[in-house]
């Protein structure tokens, strides 16, 4: 039989998001109780799961980085296990360690309206465990981590050597003294290129379009000389504050003017590229930041590529045989190791069966509230970062306002708030984001719906949505308080 937990809040996931909102309870709502589930055996989320060549962010670590907890390691971009010690460190110097239960995997989740709580199944160390929770908070990522998007690649069957995915990378693989060919434009690719030519006979990064890249510091310089002369905590929220506006500020450039930008990137590029640049490589057919833009940290990939240890090669597959790939064109690129970094699949809330008295919850017929909350549910939110900033600046967001909100409810003794959102009331649905990214192409389907502006809006504006952290009171109107109503008494 399985045991039962009564709890405030019950936290699915110990990434990133997951720790956000832990060390949030501990500091603004410290007389309640709470738990965070991870499936994975270790917290950390991506930074656990993903153990590819090179790991790395792929923005800095001061905007990655918590508000709460600075970021003082010597790079700002910074590797997988330097990310997976600072999340380490969070936890042990916040007293969260003992409130994460890692192995246990959450089933199905049923929120039950006359009780006002969430009946969660969980499957742990010790087999079966139910939670009662009074509030849901899923912080378990936006992709799925069993089955990565399967790009169908022709003919792969054919090949004789080693496939292999980055998110399943085996920790004895050998690659020193092979030909590897990585399909691929994305972060990813741009990430695993230059750190198995490092090693690897040849490296080849196979692309159907090219994607738009630009070479930055990987440590940051402003940053360390501030944190030379100013106090801790001061230093890291100005550099914090110099990153978050300066990534504003060109993301809203690529938005009114993406000529002068891509003309800046192509500038740069044969600048970085030297000899090696050739324009069908790095001339993306849509503007810049219609996709996510990719960061070469010290020019990495551009320096192995000038060094003849790495290329890239723009074409679509024909097939494959038993020693590499044919691409259309004719050309043949011979193969040891193929890496397929053909992209992510998402999902929402975890693969988790979310339920309301014991009828399946379907996303996608409710709007976003205040990018966290979903039109008349109640009790429950879910993190899903920004697409054009790190995904923490929206993780510690969500869980500063939820947390107000549950503040509120204890100062009202509510015991159940929803975004209430009539049918005759409901905005135009436009799509959750403005990007052309394959992975997020194919979540359409699957996305809860978004209105114009906030609240029902999935907003991709960090500044505004501070901006509307700080205007809009937790008690806007929109958001319903309402207690239980209390139990009559039994007359004999």
């Amino acid at each position: 039989m399985s045991k039962t937990s009564e709890i405030d809040v019950l936290v699915v996931g110990a990434g990133l998001s997951g720790i956000s909102m832990a060390a949030h309870m501990e500091m603004k709502c410290p007389d309640r109780s709470y738990v965070v589930l991870e499936r994975r055996d270790n917290l950390g989320g991506t930074w656990d799961l993903f153990r590819y060549p090179g790991v790395r962010s792929d923005s800095d670590m001061h905007t990655l980085g918590f508000k709460f907890e600075p970021w003082l390691h010597e790079d700002a971009i910074a590797d997988g296990p330097s990310i997976l010690e600072y999340l380490h460190d969070t936890v042990n110097k916040r007293g969260i360690t003992q409130n994460i239960h890692t192995g246990t995997r959450v089933i199905s989740a049923d929120w039950r309206a006359a009780e006002a709580v969430w009946t969660v199944e969980a499957e742990g160390p010790d087999g079966p465990r139910q939670y009662r929770a009074r509030w849901l908070y899923l912080a378990s990522g936006y992709y799925d981590y069993d089955n990565p998007h399967d790009a169908k690649l022709p003919g792969i069957d054919s090949f004789g050597g080693t496939v292999i995915h980055p998110q399943f990378w085996p920790q004895d693989l050998d690659y020193s003294g092979k030909k590897v060919v990585v399909i691929g434009s994305g972060a990813t690719a741009v990430t695993i290129v230059p750190a198995m030519a490092e090693t690897a006979a040849s490296v080849t990064m196979l692309q159907r379009t090219p994607t738009w890249m630009a070479s930055g510091p990987r440590r940051d310089r402003i940053g360390k000389f501030l944190e030379r002369t100013l106090p801790e905590s001061l230093a890291y929220r100005l550099t914090r504050w110099k990153n978050i506006l300066f990534r504003s500020y060109v993301f809203r450039v690529a938005r009114k003017s993406p000529d002068k930008l891509a003309d800046k990137l192509r500038g740069w590029l044969r600048r970085d590229l030297e000899h090696a640049y050739e324009e069908r490589h790095f001339e993306p057919p849509y503007d810049p930041w219609k996709q996510r833009m990719c960061l070469v940290p010290d020019g990495d990939l551009f320096d192995a590529m000038k060094a003849g240890k790495a290329r890239i090669e723009t074409g679509h597959i024909d097939t494959f045989d038993a020693g590499g790939i044919v691409l259309q064109s004719g050309e043949r690129l011979d193969a040891d190791i193929v890496v397929t970094a053909t992209g992510l699949q998402l999902q929402i809330g975890g693969k988790i069966k979310v339920s309301r008295d014991g009828v399946p919850l379907d996303w996608t017929d409710h709007f976003f509230y205040r990018n966290c909350m979903f039109s008349n549910v109640a009790n429950l939110s879910v993190v899903f970062g920004y697409l054009n900033a790190s995904w923490t600046l929206r993780a510690d967001n969500n869980a500063g306002y939820i947390t107000d909100v549950l503040n509120h409810m204890a100062q009202t003794g509510s015991q159940v708030v929803y975004p209430l959102l009539h049918a005759e009331d409901e905005p135009e649905a436009l799509k959750p984001f403005d990007y052309e990214s394959g992975y997020l192409v194919r979540a359409q389907h699957i996305m809860p719906k978004s209105g114009p502006e906030l609240p029902w809006k999935l907003n991709h504006d960090y500044l505004g949505d501070r901006r509307d952290l700080r205007q809009r009171p937790v008690a806007d109107g929109t958001l319903r308080f309402e207690k239980l109503p209390e139990k009559q008494e039994q007359v004999a």
